[in-house]
């Protein structure tokens, strides 16, 4: 199985981005942390930015508003592996990384990705190699990467 962390990303386009490419590759559930925005907010109403870049995902893949720690916690009480998506020293390729089981996935904030308590948190750090000078790509088109190579792995 293969879960999505979406945490501290500000922009409702890369959140409704994310929601297409994980209803693509069959991932279980979503769950939104930090200040993400959410498909429907606290009053019942639609994100309409979500809403045109997700062309009706945020309606077929589950997702919640979790705190992160905490869900990270629980994740791990479930046996579910959580991988960060990151660039960092201590990240292993995405290519060489082979999953245990089940994978939650999270990315991170657009600008500054994500903070090292949640990368210490992580059970594994992993970063897509680069051979360009902007060593860094868009939050979602990263995480459709990453979704991508983790779904032919986890074999869901």
């Amino acid at each position: 199985m293969l879960y999505l962390i979406i945490h501290d990303v500000r922009s409702a386009h890369n959140v409704g981005s994310l929601f297409r490419t994980a209803d693509g590759l069959g991932v279980s559930k979503i769950y939104l942390a930090g200040y993400t925005p959410a498909p429907v907010d606290r009053f019942g109403r639609k994100d309409a930015k979500i809403a045109k870049v997700s062309l009706g995902a945020e309606d077929a893949v589950p997702w919640e508003k979790r705190d992160i720690f905490e869900l990270i916690h629980n994740l791990r009480n479930k046996n579910i592996e959580v991988v960060a998506l990151e660039q960092s020293t201590r990240a292993v390729p995405l290519d060489t990384y082979t999953p245990s089981g089940p994978v939650a996935l999270i990315v991170g904030n657009e600008i500054d990705g994500l903070p090292e308590d949640i990368l210490a948190t992580s059970d594994v750090i992993i970063e897509i190699p680069m051979r360009g000078e902007k060593e860094s790509l868009n939050v979602s088109n990263a995480g459709a990467i990453a979704l991508y190579i983790l779904n032919k792995k986890t074999k869901i």
